[in-house]
């Protein structure tokens, strides 16, 4: 007899598998057919977890958020999701080589860690049947996905800036001058070199073209094409993170409207409630860093990776550490 929960199972190895694919992509970028391969993997692993939170909503009759298992696989979807969607506009790899480990642990840990009596669908209970489970719950769910896909991209940031950026021998002829920075006017790919490109600096606006041959502009084509990845990655840090602040300060309005219509108080500092808060607080520092005080680079990215684990902390920490109003999922 078939089981909606084993659906999660195969989409845990489709995740594996596209792990590895996107980590050969990176160290093989010549050959497309690991990338292609992997991005399906990952396509047919969000496929499953899909099919998986649809036929629970039909059969059940409720939105699939009610516990702890239906949420990593809400969660799961999400991030994939959207994993996608950077992809299609960055045309990068690298997104996928973080994002897929990420999923495959989340897809394993609720597949093989959580009892099947947790995962298995369940009557609600009486707190949760309320129209506000699938505005408030939804809205929390779809901002831990985008902000984590935000925050990783602030990790990979310090971690290129670690192991690249300051490389001496490749940075020392732009560290020459720190009053001309330059810009790369075509788009790269990430993990290919540029062709034909042109450089250009914003004092003179003098151009240079660069080609395969020319070997006194190659070393100052490498360190550019560092410099522009680096600059893709903050930018879309940042568009992402922006992008999820809202929905989590919807969810988290929407679940004290909640609490005020089940438990009589909007506010109870609850452990999940105040490390939602915490969490809140840590990427409104982070926005506001960045659009009043001009931080970029790397000070955001710090923010911006202090985020991803403050939101695992309310997530997953909260669970399983503290008891609560909300530790309806598996408590140790």
């Amino acid at each position: 007899m078939f089981y909606d929960y084993q659906l999660p199972v195969v989409a845990c190895f489709f995740f594996f598998g596209a792990m590895i694919f996107y980590w050969l992509s990176l160290a093989f970028p010549k050959k497309t057919f690991t990338f292609s391969v992997g991005k399906t993997l990952a396509i047919g692993g969000n496929f499953f977890l899909m099919i998986t939170l649809l036929s629970r909503w039909i059969k059940e009759g409720y939105f699939p958020l009610s516990n702890l298992y239906e949420s990593l696989l809400f969660l799961s979807w999400g991030i994939s999701t959207l994993h996608f969607f950077v992809e299609s506009q960055t045309k990068s790899r690298l997104l996928g080589s973080i994002s897929t480990p990420l999923l495959f642990f989340l897809s394993g840990f609720s597949s093989f860690t959580l009892p099947i009596e947790m995962q298995k669908a369940l009557p609600l209970v009486p707190s949760l049947q309320s129209n506000w489970l699938m505005m408030h719950v939804s809205m929390m769910m779809v901002s831990y996905a985008t902000l984590i896909i935000g925050s990783l991209l602030s990790i990979l940031y310090l971690f290129f800036i670690q192991f690249l950026v300051r490389e001496k021998t490749t940075n020392s002829f732009l560290l020459q001058d720190e009053n001309q920075p330059f810009s790369f006017e075509k788009k790269i790919n990430p993990i290919g070199s540029p062709s034909v490109g042109v450089v250009t600096t914003q004092d003179s606006f003098s151009t240079a073209k660069i080609s395969p041959g020319d070997e006194k502009l190659s070393t100052f084509s490498n360190s550019n094409s560092k410099l522009s990845l680096l600059q893709t990655i903050d930018i879309w840090s940042y568009r992402i993170i922006g992008l999820g602040f809202p929905f989590l300060t919807i969810g988290i309005i929407s679940g004290a409207v909640w609490a005020n219509e089940a438990w009589g108080s909007y506010w109870s500092w609850d452990p999940k409630e105040t490390w939602a808060l915490i969490t809140w607080l840590v990427f409104a520092i982070y926005l506001h860093s960045r659009l009043l005080k001009g931080w970029q680079g790397e000070k955001a990215a710090f923010l911006g990776s202090c985020g991803f684990f403050v939101i695992w902390i309310c997530y997953l920490g909260v669970n399983f550490l503290g008891k609560g109003l909300h530790s309806y999922g598996w408590v140790l």
